[in-house]
């Protein structure tokens, strides 16, 4: 399995010969150009996970791509004329890759703001290693998984928060993603802080302007 982390929550996920853009949001144009995907997945409708201009232009590209999505971010992408497939809570495949759901929410931001659905994916294909993607919620059980992208931080964690989450999965290496909303000297210290903090059975393995890293033999 291949990663590149293309800018804030964006991954492309290479594995099993399948290419998979998982959350192309607003904050990074790191994305745009990627070509050849099989399949574009949308863990729920924020723009920093959802840009919803410049994603027509990205299928465009790429028409043989499915779209497929949370329920909270159907009717967006349906509204913008996107044919999009919702996984109603079960598993899917594209190519030899089974994505799993996994939650229901999006994590609290305030009290006055309402929460919205949020479905993280679990990746899986044989021999290969699995990788989850929680979007924005630390309150999902994936499972074991061998690679984990964790959000660095967000308005709506604090660093105990990913820490805690860390330590609940203990995945073998974590790669930190969502990290469009921090400085470079504030990404400096929640990274520091993930991996002086996170259990002693994770690496911390940072993509960020690594290119494509590979996972696995």
């Amino acid at each position: 399995m291949q990663l590149t982390h293309l800018g804030h929550a964006c991954l492309l996920v290479e594995i099993a010969d399948t290419r998979i853009l998982v959350d192309p949001g607003n904050l990074d144009p790191g994305w745009h150009d990627v070509r050849d995907l099989d399949a574009v997945v949308v863990t729920h409708a924020h723009p920093d996970h959802l840009d919803l201009d410049r994603l027509p232009g990205l299928l465009a590209a790429n028409p043989q791509a499915r779209v497929i999505a949370d329920p909270g971010s159907l009717g967006p992408l349906a509204d913008k004329g996107i044919q999009v497939e919702g996984h109603g809570g079960q598993a899917a495949s594209v190519g030899a890759v089974r994505l799993t759901p996994v939650g229901q929410v999006h994590a609290l931001i305030h009290e006055d703001i309402p929460r919205i659905p949020n479905v993280g994916v679990r990746f899986d294909a044989d021999g290969e290693p699995s990788l989850f993607v929680p979007g924005d919620s630390l309150e999902a059980d994936p499972g074991p998984v061998d690679v984990l992208a964790f959000p660095l931080t967000a308005p709506w964690q604090a660093s105990r928060d990913m820490v805690a989450f860390l330590r609940r999965l203990r995945a073998p290496v974590a790669v930190p993603v969502h990290d469009g909303v921090a400085s470079s000297a504030g990404r400096g210290i929640y990274l520091s802080q993930a991996k002086t903090l996170g259990p002693d059975v994770t690496e911390v393995r940072d993509l960020k302007g690594a290119g494509a890293a590979t996972f696995g033999g």
